[in-house]
């Protein structure tokens, strides 16, 4: 099985079987964004306790890329701290304009959507979920001092 198959199969496993989308009861933070050109939506929850992130949600509709990317960013995320979580958001925006190398070590199943470089168009769709987290933990004020979003 060549490797593009094996990353096509993860994205696909990842958007039939997503992992953590459910809503977050408790949660200190929440983020909603969509992308309005192709109609991805994610809604981000995390529980941010002492600058690391707890636990990770999302809920969302969309493609297979905005929604797998959102599964893989909720696994590669929990149990980082606010600046490890952010400085990881960074880097897989790096990987996806082709600036940075996709790294297994680094970004485990998330190495499975550099493929999408290929296809400029679809790249929005692999970052929106990490533009939502993004959003929502700078506003937690761990980073950048400012208030945090509310859940409601």
């Amino acid at each position: 099985m060549a490797l593009d198959d094996i990353y096509k199969e993860v994205i696909l496993d990842h958007y039939k079987n997503p992992r953590n989308k459910r809503d977050l009861p408790g949660a200190e933070v929440s983020c909603t964004r969509n992308n309005p050109l192709c109609g991805d939506e994610i809604t981000v929850f995390a529980h941010v306790d002492d600058g690391t992130v707890a636990e990770l949600t999302f809920q969302g509709a969309g493609c297979s890329i905005s929604q797998s990317s959102a599964s893989m960013m909720t696994e590669a995320a929990a149990g980082r701290t606010v600046d490890q979580t952010l400085e990881l958001a960074g880097q897989f925006r790096g990987m996806m304009a082709g600036e940075v190398e996709p790294d297994d070590d680094r970004f485990g199943d998330l190495v499975a959507l550099k493929g999408v470089v290929k296809y400029p168009i679809r790249i929005k769709c692999a970052v929106l979920a990490w533009d939502v987290l993004q959003e929502a933990l700078q506003d937690t004020g761990e980073a950048t001092g400012a208030r945090p979003h509310t859940v409601g």
